[in-house]
């Protein structure tokens, strides 16, 4: 097959323990899965679960440096627990959705806020807040036989040694399960999909130069310097 130029290359992510890579196929992400990062958004109660997406070549593999975006003043963190999918299907029951699972990463959303309110306040698509270029760093996906499935255990972030996000898995409003049964009603999942799953309360507002450190309990840790 001839192209009339060079496509772009395949996005994979390193997986811990083995030498082959996991080809991401769409990056989905769960908005307000915490119930006090919710409260810190503006919304009072359990909501269903709403997605968006960003695009594959946003992420990051392996954290390090990332420049810091354009059109901009109000960048914030959003440290999340990231699932890798194995296996997909539509309409998936919550008994079967967590065998689709092939693993676990610790991510994080970046986001430009106030672009995203801006779209918000006018009723626009907030796209541009959410899957800007280097948008997604992400650790290495820990396979299950490594991982399990984490419920609960700390999911933390710091920005510059200083403790920003602290929550705990278990916080969350709808389970990993739940999840990829709910986001299977709206698409066809497949194998290579990832999902962010959420974030606690803490978000904030980061600038060039500071240091951000994610850990997410029994799956790792996450390293990003702005730039």
């Amino acid at each position: 097959m001839t192209y009339v130029f060079p496509p772009p290359p395949r996005v994979a992510l390193p997986v811990i323990g083995n030498d082959a890579l996991f080809p991401v196929r769409r990056v989905y992400c769960v908005g307000r899965n915490y119930a006090d990062h919710a409260v810190e958004m503006g919304a009072d109660s359990r909501e269903p679960p709403f997605f968006f997406s960003k695009p594959p070549d946003a992420l990051v593999a392996g954290g390090g440096d990332v420049p810091y975006p354009p059109l901009t003043g109000n960048l914030q963190h959003e440290v999340e627990l990231v699932v890798a999918l194995a296996a997909g299907g539509a309409q998936i029951p919550v008994a079967r959705a967590l065998d689709c699972v092939f693993g676990y990463a610790v991510g994080l959303d970046l986001t430009r806020r106030d672009v995203q309110q801006r779209a918000k306040d006018k009723g626009h698509p907030w796209d541009m807040a959410k899957g800007f270029d280097h948008s997604a760093p992400i650790g290495a996906i820990v396979p299950l036989t490594a991982s399990g499935h984490p419920a609960q255990g700390a999911i933390q972030l710091r920005v510059n040694g200083q403790l920003r996000q602290n929550g705990d898995l278990g916080q969350m409003s709808w389970k990993v399960a739940e999840v990829i049964a709910n986001l299977s009603t709206h698409v066809r999942l497949e194998a290579g999909d990832l999902i962010f799953t959420g974030t606690p309360a803490g978000v904030s507002t980061v600038a060039r130069g500071d240091l951000l450190e994610a850990v997410v309990a029994g799956v790792g840790e996450l390293t990003v310097r702005l730039i």
